[in-house]
């Protein structure tokens, strides 16, 4: 049994959780999923969800897994000194630690990801990579992998990436049987990014 802490924050990107946490949350994995805060009050998503978290921030940090999420409000909701702090200690002791969209940048901020590769939204990347830039932010990569950290470009890119962390974990075929149990096709390759062309990013 893993334990994975999947952090929500006021304004999370419904997709940008729900698609992931869909795929690591297959029984087949064993893996527990907990929801963290910074408090125990109901968190609103983007689209007006409540999610009621699990636990606090300031409980636990021992955690497998690190999963965040991303949402316009991560940059203002997600960079106080606990939230960050809470990052990088989940982070030294996870085995897998993945963000997708704006939730790379707080990873950026938080300071777990320099000197290695990550990538993030392309529509918001010229506004947001410069918040951390001893990371080596990939232009065009649908998701990267780095060591134990993976990061991916926005919404529905963050469920390949978690396909290809249970891939990583688990193995190529039963990260394909998850994804056909959703009826989702998988995108495998995560070079495979032809919205970094659209934006003029290459």
């Amino acid at each position: 049994m893993r334990t994975l802490a999947a952090l929500v924050f006021p304004g999370f990107q419904t997709l940008d959780y729900f698609g992931p946490i869909e795929m690591l949350g297959d029984p087949t994995y064993e893996i527990e999923v907990t929801t963290v805060a910074a408090t125990s009050e109901p968190v609103p998503s983007r689209h007006g969800q409540r999610v009621v978290p699990d636990i606090t921030m300031d409980e636990r940090t021992d955690y497998d897994l690190l999963f965040i999420p991303g949402g316009d409000s991560a940059l203002e909701e997600c960079t106080t000194s606990e939230t960050l702090q809470w990052i990088r200690d989940v982070s030294d002791n996870a085995e897998r630690v993945m963000a997708v969209c704006t939730g790379t940048i707080i990873l950026g901020m938080a300071g777990v990801l320099d000197a290695r590769r990550a990538t993030t939204n392309k529509l918001d990347f010229t506004s947001t990579v410069h918040l951390a830039p001893k990371v080596n932010w990939v232009k065009q990569a649908r998701w990267v992998e780095d060591g134990k950290f993976l990061t991916s470009s926005g919404v529905s890119a963050g469920i390949d990436m978690a396909l290809g962390a249970l891939a990583n974990l688990y193995g190529e075929e039963e990260a394909k049987k998850t994804a056909f149990g959703c009826e989702y096709t998988w995108h495998r390759d995560p070079n495979e990014d032809p919205f970094a062309k659209l934006v003029g990013l290459v």
